[in-house]
């Protein structure tokens, strides 16, 4: 006798209607109909699938032995639900090895958080198994709320409430958009999770999706007590869950977006990118910034911080909420210092600043050649059109007297050629000329260039406005290991 044929069938969200015509066929045509329930007995897949099943068919009830309860188990909870599953796998095994057709219901998809998976498992390897793909309870949640998840470049995110806490939290703040199951018992940490994220007012709560029970709510007013298992919680992107003009609440986020490559963006930045009504910065950072949807983005020139600070918060003032992007971090000769200093005048007094970090020029180059700012050191900018050149010098005099490896961001411009020659003539008064300096160029980026020379070797006409370099110190070290010559500045100063 041939064996059967196992089927892992999808039934869809709830409703008999979103049975596909292939799964009620198949569940037609089975020699059995097996499907799941808690221990009350009650099987919700069995119910959808009803109109489609005939008399005379074997019905294999399969119950689990734990759902939410504590159990007594010596494995517990996965102990007794490996145990389930291997029984339940040979009881359907039998109706196979005697030639008879199955078709295991799935609630949703069999194979998009499923018990069919683990069935499928056990039997696909013995047995020819198919499976017919449903409608997920994402889908139907969408639907019931009538918005898309996501468009375009957006990124959506299937979570587990079961994850812990503080791990949901960082998912929500990466993700544009993101989609939570198993609530039930969940339902307060991921609550918490919403909250702390800053995605709850953004969270929708659908209970029982497609069915005739369905339960549609904002996800801050549901009660935590009444929440089933089969229910879900939605955010939608930004783009497709705009924030009606009454709960506007303008704000101005300063944020770094990194040296370079999207990966050096930081989740947190990301985020209120995508939050974002508009953007404000120097046009090429502006540019770095995915397009989307309804977001206003405003580039200006690079010598105008001050009006490019006031046009921000006056955004802001009027309801917007600004990312005013800056590159690297926006702390370090970027735009927070001039955010905060217009954001200080009486007029602006009322309109929330925060700073987001982000990846250094400094520390992204550092990190291409080892660690050459391991110990103390500086950070100084040679540009002389915020401050009087004899400052500039000054400093580096004080920065290499005090034998310190130091950074210098703006080395030169179109405008500026003579800084570096400059600087090298004050640092050799201090430094020996076999002194490492790297130089790092786009790092990064599409043109990255990173060498390591000697002081004496730094040649200034080969030093543009897109190059950072790092002086080292007396003590900086240039070693060969396994992954070539790499430079650092111990921790331990000689006494």
């Amino acid at each position: 006798m041939s064996a059967g044929k196992l089927w892992g069938v999808g039934i869809g969200p709830g409703d008999p209607e979103l049975v596909t015509v292939k799964a009620a066929r198949v569940i037609g045509e089975a020699d059995v109909v097996a499907f799941h329930s808690a221990r009350h007995g009650k099987s919700i897949s069995r119910g959808v699938a009803a109109p489609y099943m005939r008399e005379g068919q074997i019905e294999e009830h399969l119950v689990y032995p734990v759902t939410t309860e504590t159990v007594d188990h010596p494995g517990g909870y996965q102990g007794a639900m490996d145990e389930f599953y291997e029984a339940a796998a040979e009881r359907l095994a039998v109706h196979l090895a005697a030639g008879r057709t199955v078709a295991l219901l799935a609630a949703g998809d069999p194979l998009f958080y499923s018990s069919y998976m683990h069935m499928h498992k056990r039997l696909a390897d013995r047995f020819d198994a198919e499976v017919i793909p449903g409608v997920t309870s994402v889908s139907a949640a969408s639907a019931a709320l009538g918005k898309p998840l996501v468009e375009g470049e957006e990124i959506l995110t299937i979570l587990p409430g079961t994850l812990p806490q503080a791990e949901l939290t960082r998912r929500l703040k990466e993700t544009d958009a993101a989609a939570i199951l198993k609530l039930g018992r969940t339902f307060p940490p991921v609550l918490q999770s919403l909250e702390d994220s800053g995605r709850l007012d953004e969270a929708h709560y659908v209970e029982r999706a497609s069915t005739t029970r369905q339960r549609v709510e904002s996800a801050a007013e549901v009660d935590p007590d009444g929440v089933p298992y089969f229910s879900i919680a939605i955010v939608p992107s930004p783009s497709n869950n705009p924030r009606p003009a009454t709960e506007s609440r303008g704000e101005v986020v300063v944020v770094g977006l990194g040296p370079g490559d999207t990966a050096w963006t930081t989740p947190e930045v990301a985020h209120e990118l995508s939050l974002a009504t508009d953007l404000v910065g120097y046009g090429p950072y502006v540019d770095r910034v995915p397009t989307r949807p309804g977001q206003r983005r405003h580039s200006s020139d690079n010598r105008v911080e001050a009006e490019r600070a006031a046009m921000a918060l006056d955004l802001a003032k009027n309801g917007a909420r600004v990312a005013v992007v800056s590159s690297g971090d926006p702390g370090v000769f970027a735009m927070a210092a001039a955010v905060l200093e217009v954001a200080a005048e009486d007029q602006w007094r009322g309109v929330p600043v925060r700073i987001l970090p982000g990846m250094t020029a400094a520390n992204a180059v550092a990190s291409r050649v080892g660690a050459p700012l391991g110990h103390d050191y500086a950070v100084l900018s040679l540009s002389d059109r915020l401050k009087p050149w004899d400052v500039v010098a000054r400093r580096i005099s004080a920065v290499a007297a005090a034998d310190m490896a130091f950074a210098v961001y703006n080395p030169a411009s179109k405008s500026r050629t003579w800084q570096v020659q400059a600087m090298k003539d004050l640092v050799l008064e201090h430094r020996s000329p076999e002194t490492p300096v790297v130089i790092g160029r786009d790092v990064a980026g599409a043109e990255e260039s990173v060498r390591v020379v000697t002081l004496g070797e730094l040649e200034p006409s080969e030093i543009d406005m897109r190059t950072l370099l790092i002086v080292g110190s007396s003590m900086t070290t240039v070693v060969e290991t396994g992954s070539g010559r790499q430079v650092f500045t111990p921790r331990r100063y000689p006494e």
